[in-house]
């Protein structure tokens, strides 16, 4: 059943950590130091000074201490953690990962298999479609009459986005204007009275021939192109807020443009829900961990909140959610020692979401025994790796996202079709 137009406006934001981030370094149980530092400090993979939070849900943990704004944001109430999150073809246990009766999600471990797991949410297929795509699918009734495409990347072209019908927008990030982002060329050079005349041409051959399906798709696509090129053409948003000059700061400048252009008014596009993608690599720390998250955890701490502070700006705060994915985690082993020492591909990971409708200064989902071989490792003997075993999935994560957004009761199943297989479709991390 198609839905009715919206009458307030939803936006959800990926920022995907390519690569798979370590995230027993980004966010830390701190009644589990001395598990960690036993596991880690010996190899030089262990850091200290973690930046201590007591969430309102029990417990004492602590962000990395290059991420203060984190901190800063969970202690007001804006941001919320989801702990050993990560692809479940169903809930699983050690015993059933260890014997062969569970089920156990495509390709584990794999990096290209694991991020399209993540994209997609559904682990034990391969689609061809990602979740934000088939959310979209569900959803497009609630943009009502507005014709601007509601999947925009930041970051190119990706399986998150693609739906069946819902066409994805690439654009580049803040260092181009949203006037040209898109350039379509039209003879340049010619006289103005030429250009008027190729394009009354062009329109009339893209009317030609559309009862052929390839065709009409093709027609279609060069439509929604020109209509999306004179929309941002004649908008020019601005922000005071100050965004770091980084790669992310500026894919997400560049998101928070979007949304003031797509909400304003004046502008005319008029959108309702819009689903947005950002990246930033690098995460794929086989060695050099330490310095390398330093960076790179810096980086996304502060476009991270650079992004909420403009969402404030904007009135938008309660209306925009911003959420990480990742991969996978990293083993809780080192894959060596020494200065540049790192770790291996894993599985269960901490994820930050962030945004005014948040039910923050809290950890969801269980955050797991970190002893290596301890009842949450997949691997036991006398080499234990330290692969969280989820306690929590995709689906689960990427469900309580959509339903905030708007996806009805009805076709959560459409888009999620392992949900029925967990306990519960919502985390409740979201105000609903």
């Amino acid at each position: 059943m198609t839905p009715q137009a919206a009458t307030d406006y939803r936006a959800l934001v990926m920022v995907f950590l390519n690569g798979g981030n370590d995230g027993n370094n980004m966010f830390l149980d701190l009644n589990q130091l001395t598990t960690y530092n036993n596991a880690r400090t010996a190899a030089g993979l262990a850091i200290g000074g973690f930046l201590p939070v007591s969430p309102a849900t029990g417990g004492s943990f602590g962000f990395h201490p290059n991420m203060p704004e984190m901190q800063s944001l969970f202690n007001q109430g804006q941001l919320a953690m989801l702990s050993n999150n990560g692809p479940l073809v169903e809930p699983l246990t050690r015993t059933t990962y260890q014997n062969g009766t569970g089920k156990k999600p495509l390709q584990l471990f794999s990096h290209s298999d694991q991020v399209g797991l993540f994209q997609t949410s559904i682990a034990n297929a391969v689609s061809q479609t990602g979740w934000g795509g088939r959310l979209a699918d569900k959803t497009n009734g609630l943009n009502g009459g507005a014709s601007f495409p509601s999947n925009v990347s930041i970051a190119g072209v990706n399986l998150y986005l693609t739906g069946v019908d819902t066409r994805q927008l690439a654009v580049a990030d803040s260092n181009t204007p949203l006037a040209n982002v898109l350039v379509l060329s039209n003879a340049s050079g010619a006289s103005a009275s030429d250009i008027s005349s190729r394009l009354t041409a062009f329109n009339q051959l893209r009317s030609l021939d559309n009862e052929f399906k390839l065709i009409k798709a093709a027609s279609d696509t060069r439509s929604s192109a020109i209509q999306t090129d004179n929309a941002l053409s004649s908008v020019s948003p601005t922000l005071t807020t100050v965004f770091p000059n980084t790669s992310l700061g500026r894919q997400l400048k560049q998101v928070a443009l979007l949304i003031k252009a797509c909400t304003d008014a004046s502008a005319g596009i008029n959108m309702k829900r819009q689903i947005f993608f950002t990246q930033i690599g690098g995460f794929d720390t086989h060695s050099g961990q330490i310095n390398g998250q330093i960076s790179l955890l810096t980086q996304v701490s502060q476009a991270i909140n650079a992004f909420f502070l403009a969402t404030g700006e904007l009135g938008l705060q309660d209306k925009v959610t911003l959420f990480t994915m990742s991969d996978f985690s990293r083993t809780m082993q080192p894959s060596g020692s020494g200065p540049d020492v790192g770790s291996d591909h894993a599985w269960g990971n901490n994820h930050i979401i962030v945004g005014g409708s948040v039910l923050g200064n809290a950890v969801y989902g269980t955050y797991p025994n970190m002893t290596p071989g301890g009842p949450d490792d997949t691997d036991g003997g006398s080499s234990p790796r330290g692969r969280w075993i989820p306690s929590t999935s995709v689906e689960q994560y990427a469900a309580t996202l959509a339903t905030w957004y708007g996806l009805s009761s009805a076709d959560l199943s459409g888009v999620f079709p392992l949900i029925g297989r967990f306990a519960t479709p919502n985390l409740g991390f979201l105000s609903q």
